[in-house]
């Protein structure tokens, strides 16, 4: 088993792009102060840690540079394509700190590693922002109402971690996006969030988003897995006319094109699957 760190780009495009994560599957977990170590070592956004259970799943804990996670979207897909070089194709069960659920890894597609992943997440639910916040918000990126889209109204979305989804009303809101990283950091630790995603609908299924993750020390994620699932279940809260699919682009302002895609039912609350190509980093 690999007791070294692998460093894994999810949801790429093609053979570039994608959010590169830290992976150490190992015989057992580090204590707690180590794995955090290592992770502000690998320096990326998010690493994953996870050993084999006598169950048969794999018990997985998430750290940024900063803190621990509770779930994180593209260093599960990263996992997955890890655990399916390693162990082959399947779907692999994840025992997180709060929920459990899967990712399955496929070797043969995708990119130049021929590797892609898809994940279940834990269960969504999202709500309205209150005032205060909603305030603090559009403040800290500098929005006005007339930047704001209202068929995407403010709201808090979970799916394993808290987001709040701000939609924008055109392509160029979204590529001007700017903050202050110490004021934003306060923000979400303050409001319990992990990233506030910022979005813009091209069409009904095709999204540019932009994820600024202060929260862990990180200006902006290229491709966040967690906060699309949890925009995924904003959007079927919302009745948005999804179709049960939605194509996300991120990463695209900051010269690391991610593509994400996100799949799911009408049933209120349920798991979304977020997929994406994943590409071994040198």
């Amino acid at each position: 088993m690999n007791t070294d760190v692998q460093r894994i780009a999810a949801f790429s495009d093609g053979d570039s792009g994608g959010n590169p994560a830290g992976v150490l599957i190992a015989a057992s977990l580090p204590n707690t102060s180590e794995m955090q170590r290592i992770a502000a070592d690998v320096g990326f956004s998010e690493t994953a840690f996870a050993t084999p259970l006598d169950s048969g799943a794999w018990r997985t804990r998430y750290f940024s540079p900063e803190s621990e996670v509770p779930f994180c979207g593209h260093a599960t897909i990263a996992l997955g394509a890890a655990l399916a070089r390693e162990n082959g194709n399947g779907v692999y069960t994840l025992q997180l700190n709060e929920a459990t659920i899967t990712v399955e890894g496929q070797q043969g597609t995708g990119s130049k590693d021929g590797l892609t992943a898809a994940l279940q997440s834990p269960p969504t639910w999202s709500k309205p922002v209150d005032a205060s916040l909603g305030h603090a918000v559009q403040d800290l990126f500098g929005l006005s109402a007339a930047d704001l889209d209202p068929a995407l109204p403010m709201s808090f979305a979970h799916a394993g971690a808290n987001h709040v989804i701000v939609g924008l009303q055109s392509r160029e809101v979204l590529r001007s996006m700017a903050y202050d990283q110490a004021a934003g950091k306060a923000l979400m630790i303050d409001a319990g969030l992990i990233t506030i995603m910022l979005a813009y609908a091209e069409t009904p299924r095709l999204f540019h988003t932009r994820n600024p993750f202060a929260s862990g020390g990180v200006y902006e994620d290229p491709a966040t897995g967690a906060a699309t699932a949890a925009f995924a279940g904003y959007l079927r809260d919302l009745q948005w006319p999804h179709a049960g699919s939605i194509a996300i682009v991120q990463g695209e302002d900051m010269g690391c094109r991610s593509l994400l895609q996100a799949d799911f039912s009408d049933t209120v609350g349920s798991s979304i699957r977020v997929s994406g190509s994943a590409r071994f980093m040198a």
